[in-house]
């Protein structure tokens, strides 16, 4: 098999690819042959050391792949060879071969993408969790995306809008805004070039958003939290815009706010039966055209580091995929 291998913690242009033995399966194990593997910010921040997890040296970065299985183990009786599946491994997907406990496969529905399978365990069902458990989002209210134009973004207005919330779509440049109105959101305004607060004052008539959900932090967190309406959830997803924000606690006492922390990972580990829950909704949302995950670019695998570049420095709009 072909596999991208990080042998330090470095850039992601210090990635290369390797030939290894092709994998085989334990007894509770499954190979899975990759058509497509979705590319994540984590993934970066893994390769140059600065996630809060650091693999040991060296490994293959990939958080999620979808393709056919290969082989199965003497003790796994969901999945058989042959069947075409999605998985969520954390490392791993960036090759032409993956071995995963087969607890953390799924089989795919029959019609769906490789490409799109491989974009939704952790952008969708980061957003899903955030949305159905952690938020409580309920239809009527007003959803406040940041970074909306981006994987986990796109993600909250399509699926905010399936859930029946008006969608307030927030992003850098005036193309990503047109990008998030394709995909369900009401409103939506530049927070490169608009005031923030006033914006969201008269976009909701002065009561601002009752759910915030914030993948991007950095200098927009604090008007953002700012303008929140009384009793609402701010949903911390990540920090894509570079520096981790500090707010003042007084904000979430004079709102009456919840700041709101969102790691699905975790989640997925400690309740699985919620997450495959989250996850057989999303697809069924996915079948009959509710969510439409946007597969914007696709990369051959000596190509990962420049898709990882990309996404570090905010080129990517939807998701890419990488396609051994």
């Amino acid at each position: 098999m072909r596999a991208l291998i990080c042998q330090t913690f470095d850039q992601p242009e210090t990635l290369t690819v390797q030939t290894q033995p092709d994998p085989l399966p334990n007894a509770n194990e499954v190979v899975l042959e990759v058509k497509a593997a979705g590319v994540n910010y984590p993934d970066a921040l893994m390769v140059m050391g600065q996630y809060q997890i650091k693999p040991p040296l060296p490994f293959v970065p990939g958080a999620e792949a979808a393709g056919i299985i290969t082989a199965v183990g003497k003790d796994v009786t969901h999945l058989k060879v042959g069947q075409r599946a999605v998985a969520f491994t954390g490392l791993g997907a960036f090759a032409s071969h993956l071995k995963a406990d087969a607890a953390a496969m799924m089989p795919l529905p029959d019609g769906m993408d490789f490409e799109v399978a491989a974009t939704l365990p952790l952008a969708y069902g980061t957003t899903m969790h955030a949305l159905v458990d952690r938020a409580q989002l309920a239809a009527g209210e007003t959803l406040l995306v940041l970074g909306a134009a981006g994987g986990v973004g796109l993600a909250a207005v399509m699926i905010g809008k399936a859930l029946g919330a008006r969608v307030i779509a927030a992003a850098g440049s005036d193309e990503k805004l047109q990008l998030a109105r394709e995909h369900g959101a009401d409103e939506g305004f530049n927070y490169a070039t608009e005031d923030m607060r006033e914006r969201l004052k008269a976009l909701t008539g002065g009561k601002g958003p009752d759910v915030i959900f914030d993948p991007v932090g950095d200098r927009y967190a604090e008007p953002a939290f700012r303008s929140i309406g009384w009793g609402g959830r701010y949903l911390v997803i990540g920090f894509a815009g570079g520096e981790i924000p500090k707010l003042p606690l007084n904000l979430p006492l004079l709102k009456g706010a919840s700041l709101v922390g969102v790691f699905w990972g975790e989640f997925a580990k400690r309740d699985p039966a919620a997450n495959a829950r989250n996850l057989a909704r999303l697809a069924g949302w996915v079948m009959d055209g509710t969510v439409r995950p946007l597969v914007s670019q696709r990369y051959a695998l000596e190509d990962g580091p420049q898709a990882m570049r990309d996404l570090l420095e905010r080129r990517v709009t939807g998701k890419v995929v990488i396609t051994p």
